[in-house]
Protein backbone atom coordinates (compact mmCIF):
# COMPACT_ATOMS: atom_id res chain seq x y z
CA UNK A 1 0.00 0.00 0.00
CA UNK A 2 0.79 3.99 -0.67
CA UNK A 3 1.83 4.24 3.08
CA UNK A 4 4.57 1.69 2.92
CA UNK A 5 6.77 4.03 1.01
CA UNK A 6 6.06 6.94 3.02
CA UNK A 7 8.16 8.78 5.36
CA UNK A 8 6.54 10.04 8.13
CA UNK A 9 6.94 13.47 10.24
CA UNK A 10 5.49 13.25 13.78
CA UNK A 11 4.13 15.99 15.11
CA UNK A 12 2.71 16.40 18.96
CA UNK A 13 0.93 19.32 18.61
CA UNK A 14 -0.32 20.37 21.83
CA UNK A 15 3.33 20.80 22.52
CA UNK A 16 4.93 21.91 19.64
CA UNK A 17 1.85 24.82 19.02
CA UNK A 18 2.55 26.30 22.67
CA UNK A 19 -0.60 25.27 24.09
CA UNK A 20 -1.02 25.10 27.58
CA UNK A 21 -0.83 21.86 29.45
CA UNK A 22 -4.18 21.84 31.25
CA UNK A 23 -7.12 22.63 29.07
CA UNK A 24 -8.22 26.17 29.35
CA UNK A 25 -10.94 25.62 27.13
CA UNK A 26 -9.97 29.23 25.28
CA UNK A 27 -10.34 28.95 21.66
CA UNK A 28 -6.90 29.91 20.46
CA UNK A 29 -6.17 29.38 16.41
CA UNK A 30 -2.75 27.86 17.10
CA UNK A 31 -2.92 25.12 13.82
CA UNK A 32 -2.28 27.87 11.57
CA UNK A 33 1.20 27.48 12.29
CA UNK A 34 1.77 23.89 10.93
CA UNK A 35 0.50 25.01 7.74
CA UNK A 36 3.71 27.43 7.62
CA UNK A 37 5.93 24.45 8.13
CA UNK A 38 4.38 23.21 4.51
CA UNK A 39 7.62 24.06 3.06
CA UNK A 40 10.12 22.36 5.44
CA UNK A 41 8.32 19.28 5.16
CA UNK A 42 8.55 19.22 1.65
CA UNK A 43 12.62 20.48 1.93
CA UNK A 44 12.65 17.17 4.17
CA UNK A 45 10.83 14.99 1.68
CA UNK A 46 8.10 14.07 4.02
CA UNK A 47 5.30 13.04 2.21
CA UNK A 48 3.17 11.81 5.19
CA UNK A 49 2.14 13.86 8.73
CA UNK A 50 1.70 11.66 11.96
CA UNK A 51 -0.47 14.30 14.58
CA UNK A 52 -0.91 13.35 17.91
CA UNK A 53 -3.64 14.05 19.33
CA UNK A 54 -6.08 17.00 18.25
CA UNK A 55 -9.17 16.42 19.71
CA UNK A 56 -10.90 18.02 22.93
CA UNK A 57 -9.21 16.54 25.94
CA UNK A 58 -8.19 17.28 29.61
CA UNK A 59 -4.55 18.11 29.65
CA UNK A 60 -2.24 15.99 27.13
CA UNK A 61 -4.30 15.27 24.64
CA UNK A 62 -4.98 11.04 25.41
CA UNK A 63 -7.64 12.11 28.00
CA UNK A 64 -10.52 12.78 25.20
CA UNK A 65 -13.46 15.13 26.15
CA UNK A 66 -15.20 15.29 22.39
CA UNK A 67 -14.04 13.07 19.51
CA UNK A 68 -15.49 15.36 17.17
CA UNK A 69 -14.65 18.69 18.38
CA UNK A 70 -10.99 20.10 17.64
CA UNK A 71 -9.29 21.18 21.44
CA UNK A 72 -10.05 24.43 21.96
CA UNK A 73 -6.03 25.07 22.53
CA UNK A 74 -5.14 24.36 18.65
CA UNK A 75 -8.85 26.17 17.05
CA UNK A 76 -11.54 24.78 15.80
CA UNK A 77 -12.84 22.37 13.12
CA UNK A 78 -12.54 24.89 10.35
CA UNK A 79 -8.88 25.50 11.13
CA UNK A 80 -8.36 21.61 10.85
CA UNK A 81 -10.51 21.67 7.78
CA UNK A 82 -8.16 24.01 6.57
CA UNK A 83 -4.99 22.44 7.59
CA UNK A 84 -5.95 19.29 5.80
CA UNK A 85 -6.69 20.73 2.48
CA UNK A 86 -3.88 22.35 2.37
CA UNK A 87 -1.20 19.40 3.19
CA UNK A 88 -3.03 17.47 0.78
CA UNK A 89 -2.85 20.39 -1.97
CA UNK A 90 0.84 19.21 -1.19
CA UNK A 91 0.75 15.80 -1.12
CA UNK A 92 1.02 15.36 2.27
CA UNK A 93 -0.66 12.44 3.71
CA UNK A 94 -2.17 12.65 7.08
CA UNK A 95 -2.27 10.62 10.41
CA UNK A 96 -4.56 11.20 13.32
CA UNK A 97 -3.93 9.82 16.80
CA UNK A 98 -7.01 7.57 17.89
CA UNK A 99 -7.07 7.21 21.84
CA UNK A 100 -9.68 4.46 21.17
CA UNK A 101 -9.04 2.25 24.76
CA UNK A 102 -9.47 5.46 27.13
CA UNK A 103 -10.95 8.67 27.51
CA UNK A 104 -11.04 11.06 29.89
CA UNK A 105 -13.36 11.46 32.97
CA UNK A 106 -14.94 14.89 31.73
CA UNK A 107 -15.82 12.32 28.61
CA UNK A 108 -20.05 13.36 28.44
CA UNK A 109 -21.20 9.73 28.76
CA UNK A 110 -18.47 9.16 31.67
CA UNK A 111 -20.27 12.16 33.27
CA UNK A 112 -23.31 10.84 32.76
CA UNK A 113 -22.30 7.54 34.64
CA UNK A 114 -21.26 9.19 37.65
CA UNK A 115 -24.48 11.43 37.99
CA UNK A 116 -26.86 8.85 37.38
CA UNK A 117 -24.88 5.76 38.38
CA UNK A 118 -26.88 2.55 37.73
CA UNK A 119 -29.49 4.67 36.18
CA UNK A 120 -27.45 6.00 33.58
CA UNK A 121 -27.57 4.39 29.70
CA UNK A 122 -23.86 4.75 29.20
CA UNK A 123 -23.53 2.29 32.68
CA UNK A 124 -22.17 -0.35 30.02
CA UNK A 125 -19.75 2.10 27.73
CA UNK A 126 -17.50 1.35 30.85
CA UNK A 127 -16.32 -1.76 33.24
CA UNK A 128 -17.87 -0.39 36.38
CA UNK A 129 -18.40 -1.85 39.90
CA UNK A 130 -20.83 0.58 41.91
CA UNK A 131 -19.99 -0.69 44.74
CA UNK A 132 -16.26 -0.02 44.75
CA UNK A 133 -14.07 3.48 44.73
CA UNK A 134 -11.30 5.34 43.61
CA UNK A 135 -8.60 7.79 43.72
CA UNK A 136 -11.37 10.70 43.26
CA UNK A 137 -13.63 9.19 45.70
CA UNK A 138 -17.05 8.95 43.37
CA UNK A 139 -18.41 6.04 44.72
CA UNK A 140 -17.67 3.26 42.27
CA UNK A 141 -14.65 1.60 40.64
CA UNK A 142 -13.66 1.64 37.18
CA UNK A 143 -11.33 -0.17 35.00
CA UNK A 144 -8.48 2.46 33.84
CA UNK A 145 -5.29 2.21 31.90
CA UNK A 146 -2.75 1.19 33.21
CA UNK A 147 -3.34 2.85 37.10
CA UNK A 148 -4.48 5.85 35.91
CA UNK A 149 -7.79 6.84 37.31
CA UNK A 150 -7.86 10.20 34.77
CA UNK A 151 -8.24 7.49 32.16
CA UNK A 152 -11.39 5.85 31.65
CA UNK A 153 -11.06 2.57 30.02
CA UNK A 154 -13.82 2.18 27.37
CA UNK A 155 -15.84 -1.07 27.07
CA UNK A 156 -14.92 -2.51 23.82
CA UNK A 157 -16.90 -5.40 23.91
CA UNK A 158 -19.96 -3.13 23.81
CA UNK A 159 -21.88 -2.64 20.76
CA UNK A 160 -22.90 0.57 21.33
CA UNK A 161 -19.21 1.73 22.04
CA UNK A 162 -18.06 0.11 18.83
CA UNK A 163 -20.60 1.70 17.07
CA UNK A 164 -19.98 5.32 18.65
CA UNK A 165 -16.00 4.98 17.64
CA UNK A 166 -16.90 3.96 14.03
CA UNK A 167 -19.07 6.87 13.45
CA UNK A 168 -16.06 8.65 14.65
CA UNK A 169 -13.75 7.56 12.38
CA UNK A 170 -16.32 7.75 9.34
CA UNK A 171 -17.27 11.69 10.73
CA UNK A 172 -12.87 11.78 10.55
CA UNK A 173 -12.94 10.48 7.24
CA UNK A 174 -16.13 12.42 5.63
CA UNK A 175 -15.36 16.10 7.87
CA UNK A 176 -11.16 16.56 7.70
CA UNK A 177 -10.65 13.84 4.95
CA UNK A 178 -8.00 11.62 6.96
CA UNK A 179 -5.56 9.39 5.59
CA UNK A 180 -5.37 6.76 8.36
CA UNK A 181 -4.95 6.61 12.31
CA UNK A 182 -2.35 5.48 14.57
CA UNK A 183 -4.14 3.64 17.68
CA UNK A 184 -2.98 4.68 20.72
CA UNK A 185 -1.93 1.57 22.81
CA UNK A 186 -2.93 -1.17 20.48
CA UNK A 187 -1.89 -3.77 22.63
CA UNK A 188 -4.42 -2.93 24.79
CA UNK A 189 -7.18 -2.88 22.55
CA UNK A 190 -10.01 -5.80 22.09
CA UNK A 191 -8.82 -7.41 19.18
CA UNK A 192 -12.19 -8.19 17.81
CA UNK A 193 -12.54 -4.26 17.88
CA UNK A 194 -9.62 -4.14 15.53
CA UNK A 195 -10.80 -6.74 13.26
CA UNK A 196 -14.26 -5.03 12.78
CA UNK A 197 -12.22 -1.25 12.51
CA UNK A 198 -10.28 -2.78 9.91
CA UNK A 199 -13.42 -4.05 8.03
CA UNK A 200 -14.54 -0.86 8.08
CA UNK A 201 -12.01 1.59 6.79
CA UNK A 202 -11.06 -0.76 4.63
CA UNK A 203 -14.57 -1.36 3.01
CA UNK A 204 -14.52 2.63 2.02
CA UNK A 205 -10.23 2.89 1.28
CA UNK A 206 -8.35 0.40 0.69
CA UNK A 207 -5.38 2.17 1.06
CA UNK A 208 -6.41 3.69 4.75
CA UNK A 209 -3.45 2.90 6.62
CA UNK A 210 -3.82 1.43 10.05
CA UNK A 211 -0.91 2.06 12.51
CA UNK A 212 -0.77 0.27 16.00
CA UNK A 213 1.31 1.44 19.08
CA UNK A 214 2.43 -1.39 20.16
CA UNK A 215 5.79 -2.25 23.01
CA UNK A 216 6.70 -5.91 23.42
CA UNK A 217 5.45 -9.14 22.12
CA UNK A 218 4.86 -10.95 18.67
CA UNK A 219 4.10 -8.04 16.30
CA UNK A 220 2.20 -10.47 14.39
CA UNK A 221 -0.61 -10.81 16.85
CA UNK A 222 -1.55 -6.93 15.38
CA UNK A 223 -0.03 -6.56 11.87
CA UNK A 224 -1.91 -9.15 9.90
CA UNK A 225 -4.41 -8.76 7.24
CA UNK A 226 -7.37 -8.65 9.68
CA UNK A 227 -6.11 -6.00 11.72
CA UNK A 228 -3.20 -3.37 11.26
CA UNK A 229 -1.45 -2.39 8.49
CA UNK A 230 1.93 -1.55 10.51
CA UNK A 231 2.94 -0.83 13.73
CA UNK A 232 5.38 0.66 16.22
CA UNK A 233 9.34 -1.29 16.27
CA UNK A 234 10.43 -0.81 19.58
CA UNK A 235 12.36 -3.83 19.64
CA UNK A 236 14.54 -1.87 17.14
CA UNK A 237 14.59 1.42 18.50
CA UNK A 238 16.13 -0.05 21.60
CA UNK A 239 18.55 -1.67 19.61
CA UNK A 240 19.71 1.53 17.55
CA UNK A 241 20.58 3.87 20.04
CA UNK A 242 22.19 0.66 22.74
CA UNK A 243 24.36 -0.79 19.79
CA UNK A 244 25.30 2.93 19.11
CA UNK A 245 26.14 4.14 22.70
CA UNK A 246 27.91 0.41 23.44
CA UNK A 247 29.15 0.25 19.82
CA UNK A 248 28.24 -3.20 19.02
CA UNK A 249 26.86 -3.91 16.01
CA UNK A 250 25.54 -7.74 17.46
CA UNK A 251 22.60 -6.22 19.05
CA UNK A 252 20.92 -4.18 16.58
CA UNK A 253 21.87 -6.60 13.55
CA UNK A 254 20.92 -9.68 15.47
CA UNK A 255 17.41 -7.77 16.05
CA UNK A 256 17.31 -7.28 12.03
CA UNK A 257 18.45 -10.75 11.08
CA UNK A 258 15.43 -11.97 13.49
CA UNK A 259 12.74 -9.60 11.99
CA UNK A 260 13.80 -9.70 8.54
CA UNK A 261 16.30 -12.21 7.55
CA UNK A 262 15.16 -15.04 4.80
CA UNK A 263 15.52 -17.86 7.52
CA UNK A 264 12.21 -19.51 7.65
CA UNK A 265 11.62 -18.60 11.79
CA UNK A 266 12.52 -14.95 10.57
CA UNK A 267 9.63 -12.87 12.13
CA UNK A 268 8.53 -10.17 10.25
CA UNK A 269 9.92 -10.58 6.98
CA UNK A 270 7.75 -8.82 4.38
CA UNK A 271 5.96 -6.96 6.71
CA UNK A 272 6.10 -2.71 7.24
CA UNK A 273 6.66 -1.64 10.60
CA UNK A 274 6.96 1.91 12.04
CA UNK A 275 10.86 2.47 12.43
CA UNK A 276 11.62 5.31 14.96
CA UNK A 277 14.96 6.87 16.80
CA UNK A 278 12.39 8.64 18.84
CA UNK A 279 8.75 10.01 19.27
CA UNK A 280 6.87 11.84 21.82
CA UNK A 281 7.38 8.83 24.60
CA UNK A 282 10.95 8.75 24.58
CA UNK A 283 14.02 10.54 25.35
CA UNK A 284 14.98 12.70 22.31
CA UNK A 285 17.41 10.86 20.39
CA UNK A 286 19.65 13.57 20.95
CA UNK A 287 19.68 13.47 24.51
CA UNK A 288 19.90 9.28 24.33
CA UNK A 289 23.06 9.24 22.46
CA UNK A 290 26.11 9.22 23.64
CA UNK A 291 28.31 10.78 20.77
CA UNK A 292 25.95 13.16 19.06
CA UNK A 293 28.40 13.24 16.05
CA UNK A 294 26.96 9.61 15.15
CA UNK A 295 23.34 11.03 14.94
CA UNK A 296 23.62 11.42 10.99
CA UNK A 297 24.69 7.54 10.84
CA UNK A 298 22.17 6.66 13.46
CA UNK A 299 19.51 8.33 10.63
CA UNK A 300 20.94 6.35 8.00
CA UNK A 301 20.47 3.20 9.66
CA UNK A 302 16.48 4.69 10.30
CA UNK A 303 16.41 5.15 6.28
CA UNK A 304 17.78 2.11 5.07
CA UNK A 305 16.62 -0.73 7.06
CA UNK A 306 13.02 -2.75 6.51
CA UNK A 307 10.41 -0.73 8.40
CA UNK A 308 8.50 2.82 7.59
CA UNK A 309 11.36 5.47 8.90
CA UNK A 310 9.31 7.89 11.10
CA UNK A 311 10.86 11.53 12.24
CA UNK A 312 9.81 13.11 14.97
CA UNK A 313 9.45 17.50 14.78
CA UNK A 314 12.29 19.14 16.30
CA UNK A 315 14.98 16.05 15.75
CA UNK A 316 15.90 16.64 12.70
CA UNK A 317 17.81 19.33 13.48
CA UNK A 318 19.12 17.76 17.07
CA UNK A 319 16.70 19.14 19.31
CA UNK A 320 17.28 17.76 22.85
CA UNK A 321 14.87 16.71 25.55
CA UNK A 322 14.59 13.88 28.74
CA UNK A 323 11.21 12.60 30.07
CA UNK A 324 10.03 14.60 33.24
CA UNK A 325 6.80 15.49 34.74
CA UNK A 326 3.94 15.33 32.35
CA UNK A 327 6.57 14.90 29.37
CA UNK A 328 6.44 18.39 28.64
CA UNK A 329 10.37 18.38 28.04
CA UNK A 330 9.53 16.09 24.81
CA UNK A 331 7.12 17.75 23.43
CA UNK A 332 8.55 21.40 23.56
CA UNK A 333 6.84 24.63 21.19
CA UNK A 334 8.63 24.85 17.75
CA UNK A 335 7.53 28.75 16.39
CA UNK A 336 9.92 27.90 12.90
CA UNK A 337 11.30 24.79 11.98
CA UNK A 338 14.93 24.64 12.51
CA UNK A 339 17.76 23.59 9.27
CA UNK A 340 21.60 22.61 10.19
CA UNK A 341 23.54 20.03 8.44
CA UNK A 342 21.54 17.26 10.20
CA UNK A 343 18.79 18.04 9.04
CA UNK A 344 20.06 18.19 5.09
CA UNK A 345 21.82 14.61 5.64
CA UNK A 346 18.16 13.68 6.66
CA UNK A 347 16.33 15.52 3.55
CA UNK A 348 19.37 13.53 1.48
CA UNK A 349 18.25 9.98 3.60
CA UNK A 350 14.62 10.73 2.76
CA UNK A 351 14.98 11.23 -0.77
CA UNK A 352 17.19 8.75 -1.40
CA UNK A 353 14.78 6.63 0.34
CA UNK A 354 11.45 7.32 -2.11
CA UNK A 355 13.73 6.97 -5.22
CA UNK A 356 15.12 2.99 -4.48
CA UNK A 357 12.54 0.65 -4.03
CA UNK A 358 14.90 -1.72 -3.03
CA UNK A 359 14.89 0.37 0.56
CA UNK A 360 11.15 -0.11 0.92
CA UNK A 361 10.34 -3.57 -0.41
CA UNK A 362 13.87 -5.36 -0.69
CA UNK A 363 15.27 -8.08 1.54
CA UNK A 364 17.68 -7.71 4.29
CA UNK A 365 21.28 -9.39 4.26
CA UNK A 366 23.77 -9.04 6.55
CA UNK A 367 27.34 -8.44 4.36
CA UNK A 368 29.77 -7.52 7.58
CA UNK A 369 29.94 -6.95 10.99
CA UNK A 370 32.23 -6.17 13.58
CA UNK A 371 31.79 -4.47 17.03
CA UNK A 372 31.97 -0.84 15.90
CA UNK A 373 31.32 -1.34 12.04
CA UNK A 374 28.82 -2.93 9.57
CA UNK A 375 27.77 -3.49 6.87
CA UNK A 376 24.06 -4.53 5.52
CA UNK A 377 22.56 -5.02 2.23
CA UNK A 378 18.55 -4.47 0.95
CA UNK A 379 18.04 -5.94 -2.67
CA UNK A 380 14.99 -6.01 -5.07
CA UNK A 381 14.73 -7.27 -8.26
CA UNK A 382 18.57 -7.16 -9.10
CA UNK A 383 19.56 -4.06 -7.28
CA UNK A 384 21.12 -3.44 -4.43
CA UNK A 385 21.61 -0.94 -1.59
CA UNK A 386 24.70 -0.91 1.10
CA UNK A 387 24.27 0.48 4.39
CA UNK A 388 28.16 1.38 6.06
CA UNK A 389 28.80 2.51 8.85
CA UNK A 390 31.51 3.14 10.86
CA UNK A 391 31.41 4.47 14.67
CA UNK A 392 35.11 4.55 15.49
CA UNK A 393 37.04 7.47 15.05
CA UNK A 394 39.61 6.50 12.92
CA UNK A 395 38.91 5.83 9.68
CA UNK A 396 38.25 2.01 8.50
CA UNK A 397 38.21 -0.09 5.78
CA UNK A 398 35.62 -3.06 5.93
CA UNK A 399 36.29 -6.24 4.45
CA UNK A 400 34.15 -7.23 2.21
CA UNK A 401 34.19 -10.08 -0.78
CA UNK A 402 33.12 -8.13 -3.61
CA UNK A 403 35.15 -6.19 -6.66
CA UNK A 404 33.24 -3.66 -8.39
CA UNK A 405 31.57 -0.51 -9.05
CA UNK A 406 29.06 1.29 -6.92
CA UNK A 407 27.48 4.51 -6.59
CA UNK A 408 27.62 6.26 -3.58
CA UNK A 409 24.61 7.75 -3.11
CA UNK A 410 25.11 10.77 -0.70
CA UNK A 411 27.24 11.96 -3.40
CA UNK A 412 26.95 10.40 -6.46
CA UNK A 413 30.27 9.33 -7.24
CA UNK A 414 31.44 5.97 -8.81
CA UNK A 415 33.50 3.82 -6.20
CA UNK A 416 35.09 0.95 -6.94
CA UNK A 417 35.31 -1.40 -4.45
CA UNK A 418 38.22 -4.17 -4.18
CA UNK A 419 37.81 -6.44 -1.56
CA UNK A 420 37.20 -3.50 1.02
CA UNK A 421 34.80 -0.84 1.89
CA UNK A 422 36.57 2.67 3.18
CA UNK A 423 34.30 4.49 5.39
CA UNK A 424 35.42 7.65 7.27
CA UNK A 425 35.38 8.07 11.40
CA UNK A 426 31.97 7.97 13.00
CA UNK A 427 30.06 7.90 9.49
CA UNK A 428 28.54 6.14 6.99
CA UNK A 429 28.20 5.18 3.70
CA UNK A 430 25.24 4.02 0.85
CA UNK A 431 26.40 2.40 -1.88
CA UNK A 432 24.13 1.11 -4.94
CA UNK A 433 24.88 -1.26 -7.38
Amino acid sequence: MKAFSSNIYQIYPLGAAGAPFENDHVLTHRLGRFEEWTDHLKKLNMDMVLFNPLFESVSHGYDTIDFRKVDARLGDNEDLKHLMNHYHENGISVLFDAVFNHVGREFGPFQDVLKNRENSRYKDWFIIDFGGNNSYNDGLWYQNWEGHDALVKLNLRNSEVVSELLSVVDFWIDEFGVDGLRLDVAYCLDQDFLRTLHNHVKSRNLEFFLLGETLHGDYNTWVNDQMLDSCTNYECYKGLYSSFNSKNFYEILYSFNRQFGKEPWCLYTGKHLLSFVDNHDVNRIASQLDDKNLLPALYAILYTMPGIPAVYYGSEWGMEGRKNANDTELRKEVRTPEWNDLTETISKLARIHKEHPELIYGDYTQIAINNPWAIYQRSLDGKSVWTAINLTDQPVNIPVNAHQSMTDLMTGESVEINGSVPVEKESFRLLAF
